[in-house]
């Protein structure tokens, strides 16, 4: 008995020993097989990244150069009715972007509870507040940039009239028996850009300013994401906010009829903004937590500014100049269309909101 109770003993001690020695190698297993997952998430993420740059490039680029090469169709043309319900519709892809997609996020980053509670994030909307300020610093600039403006076409045209009635013998008039004409150069004063224009151009400036911030916010978030899971339903979403948001800007950069050049210039740096973004979070991805709290502020702040942007950009420099045109007043068909497709641009935009 006593052979049996000391033969059970070591039997127990042996078995115990193998439990000490394989145990370890056990978790030495499973370590290994979580960083060879990671490593592969890693190099799937980084696949889905680069492709994200390429179809959010593309599908920027022809958002953005629909509305410009459209002034080539006739029916596209700025005179014409179709352009006010292209431009509500684009003006309703950028308000739903301001309320649907950048506040809500700003929020969500600012109220956050991984900051700290003892930081004064958590006890003031700041969000809120932010996105309130921006839209007045917006109106402020708008109105004082464009009595600037306005000032300087004054100016030129005071001077320009002055000229021309020094040199009044440049211009010759012949008189006939039965008709007269006159001939001469034109007027420097024609090529003096409208004030109405100067305010086009400072609209379709200011709007891509704000488009830009958002733009490079969430190319950065993108990019710095190393969950495929996240990234690929991303992937398709961010490429049809790109379009919609290239179409809301294009239509805006047609109407300021600025040159080829700035046109180009302009269209080329909206596609590029995104994918930059992107770049950027990959190369700070191997530091960069977008739920640390210096992550989640900057997004925050930076989302609630662009937000603010946006939203007084849609209301008051988009929808307000066209549905108080009494030419859009006196047409009840086209009240009708501009109306429905601001519903739809709205429509598009706050659904790509659910993944996006």
């Amino acid at each position: 008995m006593a052979h049996f109770q000391l033969c059970s003993l070591k039997i127990l001690q042996i078995f115990s020993l193998l439990l000490i020695l394989l145990y370890p190698a056990t978790v030495s297993c499973d370590c290994t097989c979580d960083k060879e997952d990671i490593q592969q998430n890693k190099a799937e993420a980084l696949r889905y990244k680069l492709g994200a740059i390429a179809a959010i490039l593309v599908a920027g680029a022809i958002g953005v150069s629909l509305p410009l090469l459209g002034t080539r169709i006739p029916a596209l043309r700025p005179e014409n009715d179709i352009f006010f319900m292209i431009k509500a519709f684009a003006a309703g892809v950028i308000l739903a972007t301001g309320f649907v997609h950048i506040l809500p996020d700003a929020f969500e980053s600012l109220t956050s509870p991984c900051l700290k509670e003892s930081s004064p994030w958590g006890k003031f909307p700041f969000s809120g507040f932010i996105a309130m300020m921006s839209a007045i610093g917006t109106l402020m600039i708008d109105a004082f940039a464009t009595g600037y403006y306005e000032r300087q076409h004054l100016s030129k045209h005071k001077h320009v009239n002055a000229a021309d009635e020094e040199h009044a013998g440049h211009v010759h008039v012949h008189t006939h028996a039965t008709h007269g004409h006159a001939h001469g150069s034109a007027s420097p004063s024609q090529e003096l850009v409208l004030p109405g224009l100067i305010r086009q151009r400072i609209i379709s400036q200011v709007l891509e300013v704000g488009i830009v911030v958002h733009s490079v916010v969430i190319g950065i978030t993108l990019g710095a994401s190393q969950s495929p899971d996240t990234i690929r339903p991303l992937v398709a979403a961010l490429s049809f906010h790109q379009f919609f948001e290239g179409m809301g800007l294009g239509g805006c950069i047609s109407q300021a009829q600025f040159k080829s050049v700035s046109v180009a210039i302009m269209g080329t740096f909206f596609s590029l903004t995104t994918p930059l973004g992107i770049a950027i979070g990959i190369g700070i991805s191997s530091f960069y937590r977008d739920n640390s709290p210096t992550g989640l502020i900057v997004d925050g702040v930076f989302n609630s500014a662009s937000a603010g942007i946006l939203i007084y950009m849609a209301l008051v420099d988009l929808l307000a100049a066209d549905f108080m045109n009494p030419r859009l007043q006196s047409n009840v068909r086209l009240q009708i269309g501009v109306n429905l497709s601001l519903l739809l641009g709205t429509a598009c935009m706050s659904v790509l909101a659910k993944w996006a």
